[in-house]
């Protein structure tokens, strides 16, 4: 293994031989996770289970075999750079392992609102990390870009994950920020990694969830899913969900999605797109989570 001290990431001390930049340094009572290079054989596509694992097979990056919830074996491809097996190491490999694991993991950025962790779910090119990056730069902390693990308690948790944000050069610039500055997150790409510069250190309770979507009309309108339609859409955004059923994980999936909607309310917030309109929007989503987070306190208050 290298010399450099275990990271801190999804509640796990991770000791690997890939540096991992940017991830703050673990607690000594965390529990364990090796990433190590060796061989993986290949296959002819790019997920195979078997013996309790997962392998997945990335054309000119590598190989990975994720095991036990606590092993990730990398098998780079020639000329692939540490940056490129970094970005699956930290996206696929993990999305898997954080499945072996029992934990739930989200497509979604997550900030912290008064002590409690908020969810931002939905596709890539939503705004996630953009909204998640106006959130900072209000003053508030983030857990994790792009992915957020979810442990199951009462209430359920959320863990920190990758303390950076991938923005697009357009969000870059809108907010006042040099592209030239910061990496590529992928050669070819112009999404730009960033690191976060108010990153929680801890898990946080879980307060609410927002998918964001698409306003039909002139408003932004902000609806409360529940039930069926709330579980689905957890279901749906969860990270890399094809895994699941390799794994042989559905019916504690299920149950996970199931849990989580009886335990925090749910929204669907519909937004114009386009950035005339960012600015505002993000302020009435912050005001709704504020609000929806003071009324859970004052429940509580009252029990």
């Amino acid at each position: 293994m290298t010399d450099e001290p275990p990271r801190a990431l999804f509640g796990l001390a991770v000791h690997s031989e890939l540096p991992l930049p940017g991830l703050p340094s673990a607690a000594g009572d965390t529990p364990r996770t090796e990433v190590r290079y060796g061989p993986v054989p290949p296959q002819d596509a790019y997920l195979r289970a078997g013996d309790g694992a997962l392998s997945l097979q990335v054309p000119e990056v590598g190989r990975f075999r994720i095991s036990g919830g606590d092993s990730i074996l990398i098998d780079p491809a020639p000329g692939a750079s540490e940056r490129e097996l970094r970005v699956h190491l930290l996206g696929s490999a993990f999305g898997a392992l954080l499945h072996q694991r029992g934990l739930l993991p989200l497509h979604a950025n997550c900030v912290g609102i008064g002590g409690r962790a908020v969810l931002f779910l939905g596709r890539s090119g939503a705004g996630k990390s953009t909204l998640a990056h106006w959130f900072e730069r209000s003053g508030h902390s983030v857990l994790a870009d792009d992915v957020s693990a979810i442990a199951p308690a009462d209430p359920p948790l959320a863990l920190l994950g990758v303390p950076n944000f991938r923005l697009w050069q357009d969000a870059l610039h809108a907010a006042g920020l040099d592209d030239a500055a910061y990496p590529r997150s992928l050669e070819g790409h112009d999404k730009f990694d960033v690191p976060a510069a108010a990153a929680n250190r801890d898990a946080l309770p879980l307060g609410a969830c927002y998918l964001l979507a698409q306003a039909d009309g002139e408003a932004q309108e902000i609806t409360r899913l529940a039930g069926l339609d709330a579980t689905e859409m957890l279901i749906a955004n969860t990270y890399r969900g094809a895994f699941v059923p390799l794994l042989g994980r559905s019916e504690h999936h299920l149950q996970s999605c199931l849990a989580l909607a009886r335990q925090v309310p749910i929204f669907r917030a519909a937004r114009r797109w386009g950035r005339d309109h960012f600015d505002a929007e993000a302020a009435l989503l912050k005001d709704h989570a504020e609000t929806v987070l003071g009324a859970g306190q004052l429940r509580r208050q009252r029990a």
